[in-house]
């Protein structure tokens, strides 16, 4: 069946959905949702029997789905009608929550339900329950949903009458969610109802708040369980870039803020970055100066830490959407070594449970006074970070993918011996999207050795996602489990545990160092580096602009113009482009 998404953006969910139906045996080409008349040429070209709109802020135009039947995936119970569903499933507290497949019509979420999954809700971010509980939702309801489409028996159930069935337990409609609404009270809200307003507008559009008298949006928001002060509001430590407020009842930390300014657009920034001139009096704590208890309750903010369980240690790092600055990437760097240098036998790389890396951090990049030199400085901080992980043979690294990986991020994660993922992680294994950005990281040492010379370039030129399980298919990686992340870590553990323990740790030891030996002969780590970086050098301070214009879109969120033909099959194969 030939698929049309309709789609604002090709995130999270929808790369998902393309490898799922992909995979299913359909024929998936994306157009971005630019303009109504770029929507219709696209109909018509492509002749679609279906198109699957997994995240749009535009109504499909009627044209469109009066020829072709339609799909909306909405991140909201049946009967939940208007924007903001998830922000004000936050915002009310609800425990459940889920997505609805419904066929477009005349009227904004009203149509009739294809398909339909509920989850419980997490008290997590907006961002951290789209990415996980709404992705693995809206994967089966758009698979049930299309398999009864090809049926051609099954009747879909009117809006009406799907309320009905429900009675009360159903959704309502809402208008879009407003500043007004999210407002922090300091004097008189506590450390979980900050929470839950921050985590209503994570990633987009932030709350709006006072700071130092200047506003700003405030993002990534964590607990603080030890902390408190007399004045709530207060900014009472800084940590890591991120900053300590008071509430009337404890503390939380904010990690990122992004100034308000009608007159440009501004950048979300770590916190401490964003309010530089005013962090000079602000005390730091530093995580090492907290309880050392064992248990990790995530009741404080820290982006990089060590824990040991008997032969094994496990280096988690938390960046925000993955960004690692260069800063980060010389702490991490900094915290692997140290590791190395204890008696741990296996490294186990966690990352986050979000991303694991998604490599360089666009956005610093973009605020620095010289981007260019920021790019060098951060690319050149990866690399150290990878080398150390490439050289290391005293012990054996572990990367444990918990959440998705991009561009310099899955390169970081070959530096390990073995890597490991949930099934529903994915990966992007490239960097030309990004104004045709060459890379770093070893790349050109690390992928074809995994899975060849001829599938690296695949895999670099085409520029699409792969899933776990067709990474371990190719050798990317050595194995992926369909389990949530607690039972995930679990086994990660069992399989360090296991591993630090075997009797065959010293062979495969030797058969490392070995390897490593006979690799630096036949082609120096330096002389792979010095042959990337000749490439970055041009992306960087060349003549061509590319990756500089496409930061700047990346960072300030540019509508698209155009949708890359990569992506856009259909006008591969015509080999037209858009036109208004």
């Amino acid at each position: 069946m030939n698929i049309l998404f309709l789609t604002h953006s090709f995130n999270s969910l929808a790369q998902r959905l393309f490898i799922e139906l992909t995979r299913c045996g359909h024929d998936v080409s994306l157009e971005f949702d630019i303009s109504d008349s770029i929507t219709e040429q696209t109909v018509e070209l492509y002749r679609p029997d279906l198109v699957i709109a997994p995240f749009l802020k535009r109504a499909i135009p009627e044209t469109v789905w009066r020829s072709v039947p339609c799909f909306v995936v909405h991140p909201g119970i049946i009967g939940d009608r208007g924007p903001s569903a998830l922000d004000w499933a936050l915002m009310h507290g609800y425990r459940e929550w889920g997505v609805t497949v419904l066929q477009a019509n005349s009227e904004m979420d009203a149509g009739d339900i294809w398909a339909y999954e509920t989850f419980s809700m997490r008290f997590a971010s907006k961002s951290s329950l789209y990415r996980h509980e709404v992705t693995e939702a809206a994967v089966n309801a758009v698979l049930t949903a299309v398999d009864r489409f090809l049926s051609g028996t099954y009747q879909p159930i009117p809006l009406a009458k799907a309320c009905q069935q429900l009675g009360n337990n159903h959704g309502r409609q809402h208008m879009p969610i407003r500043q007004m609404d999210r407002a922090i009270v300091w004097q008189q809200d506590g450390t979980h109802t900050v929470l839950k307003k921050i985590f209503a507008a994570d990633g987009f559009p932030g709350v709006l708040d006072s700071l130092y008298g200047a506003h700003f949006y405030l993002f990534d928001a964590w607990a603080e369980a030890a902390l408190h002060a007399d004045k709530p509001g207060a900014v009472i430590a800084q940590r890591q870039g991120a900053i300590c407020r008071a509430t009337v009842d404890g503390a939380v930390w904010i990690g990122h803020l992004k100034r308000k300014s009608d007159a440009e657009p501004t950048l979300k920034l770590p916190a401490t970055v964003a309010l530089n001139e005013y962090m000079a009096d602000v005390p730091v704590i530093p995580p090492e100066s907290l309880s050392t208890s064992d248990e990790r309750n995530d009741a404080t903010y820290r982006d990089i830490w060590f824990e040991q369980s008997n032969q094994v240690g496990f280096l988690h790092f938390v960046f925000y959407n993955g960004a690692m600055s260069s800063s980060q990437c010389e702490r991490l760097r900094e915290a692997y070594v140290m590791a190395s240098q204890s008696e741990v036998r296996v490294i186990v790389l966690m990352g986050g449970p979000d991303f694991w890396s998604n490599g360089i951090h666009l956005n610093l990049i973009e605020y620095a006074a010289s981007p260019a030199d920021e790019s060098w400085r951060n690319i050149n901080a990866m690399n150290d970070l990878v080398r150390a992980i490439i050289t290391n043979t005293r012990q054996l690294t572990l990367a444990a993918l918990q959440g998705n990986a991009g561009a310099g991020g899955v390169f970081l994660s070959l530096a390990a011996d073995r890597i490991y993922a949930r099934k529903s992680v994915i990966l992007n294994p490239h960097y030309k999207s990004m104004g045709n950005l060459y890379g770093s990281e070893y790349w050109t040492y690390l992928l074809p050795k995994r899975v060849g010379k001829k599938k690296a370039s695949e895999l670099t030129d085409n520029r699409l996602p792969i899933d776990a399980a067709d990474a371990q298919q190719i050798g990317l990686i050595d194995g992926c489990f369909e389990l949530n992340h607690a039972d995930f870590r679990k086994k990660i553990e069992q399989i360090a545990q296991q591993l630090a323990a075997s009797t065959d740790y010293a062979h495969l030891l030797a058969s490392k160092q070995q390897r490593r030996e006979r690799d630096e002969r036949e082609k120096p780590l330096d002389s792979y580096r010095a042959e990337e970086l000749q490439q970055m050098q041009l992306n960087f301070y060349g003549f061509d602009p590319s990756y500089h214009v496409a930061r700047y879109h990346f960072v300030f969120r540019i509508p698209h113009a155009w949708t890359p033909l990569y992506l856009a099959r259909h006008r591969q194969r015509c080999k037209r482009e858009p036109s208004e």
